[in-house]
């Protein structure tokens, strides 16, 4: 059965191209947030796909594989099924992202089942969701969520991925897992095994934090120092978004690249 939704006024979500910011307001905390995406210097299509949802406090990167028409089908069947259930739940919790991500799950792999040019497609995931007195993110695959309080760079998520998971925890060095064939290998993803685990994460909302979430065509080219200082810099979300993706290309792009950067502050009282 097709699922229609009629997107309400709040929404915002695009798949290939930069839009001007976008604000929420959660309680005296005023939210914003940009989301740009590339398809690098590479490919000649762009699997990842970005969704803004300010209204409902919530933020999603996906990036997917499995061919071109199916890659893209992927994340983005993906991110609007998260869409979907948060907006229908009248009070979205951190249950409410696992069961989003379930159905994600559940839609990817059924439509893939249901269309040979679809088979093996999946993609990775990770969601912001803003619930006033904290910040819920959940995550699937290698796509990252990073945060930025003003004087450090943290990594929120964990990837699910061979070398995290396998290589280093077999005592195989930085140097040789950059360069291991099984680098790029998930251990998990959206659309791929009926059994999904999902990490979850909360993190306080307080003025000045930045939150980045992106597929690993940023982060897994351009190193943490350089995210930092972009962070760290007087600019505003989407200059910060431009110089990251730039940042990627300029050493290679080998791969799509996204962005979504969130930033907080004091709203109106």
């Amino acid at each position: 059965m097709k699922v229609r939704v009629k997107l309400p006024p709040s929404f915002s979500r695009f798949a290939h191209s930069s839009r001007p910011v976008e604000i929420g307001i959660i309680d005296k905390l005023m939210l914003e947030a940009f989301g740009a995406s590339d398809p690098g210097c590479v490919r000649a299509n762009n699997e990842d796909y970005y969704l803004l949802a300010p209204g409902m406090g919530l933020y999603i990167v996906a990036d997917g594989m499995g061919g071109a028409q199916a890659g893209e089908h992927a994340s983005k069947l993906a991110a609007e099924t998260v869409w979907e259930v948060v907006h229908d739940t009248e009070k979205p919790d951190a249950e409410t992202l696992l069961e989003a991500f379930d159905e994600a799950n559940r839609r990817v792999m059924d439509a893939a089942a249901a269309d040979m040019k679809l088979e093996g497609m999946g993609t990775t995931l990770v969601a912001v969701l803003d619930r006033s007195e904290e910040i819920l993110i959940a995550s699937v695959g290698d796509s990252r969520a990073y945060l930025h309080d003003g004087s450090c760079l943290h990594v929120i998520t964990e990837d699910q991925t061979w070398v995290h998971e396998v290589g280093r925890r077999l005592g195989i060095d930085e140097e040789t897992l950059k360069t291991h064939p099984m680098r790029h290998v998930l251990t998990m993803a959206i659309g791929v095994s009926s059994q999904l685990r999902v990490h979850t994460y909360s993190v306080k909302p307080t003025p000045g934090i930045q939150i980045l979430i992106c597929s690993d065509g940023l982060h897994g080219v351009v190193d943490e120092d350089t995210i930092a200082a972009s962070l760290a810099s007087p600019a505003d979300l989407k200059s910060k978004c431009d110089t990251l993706i730039d940042a990627a290309k300029t050493a290679g792009g080998p791969d799509n690249i996204t962005a979504v950067l969130i930033a907080s502050r004091n709203g109106a009282s």
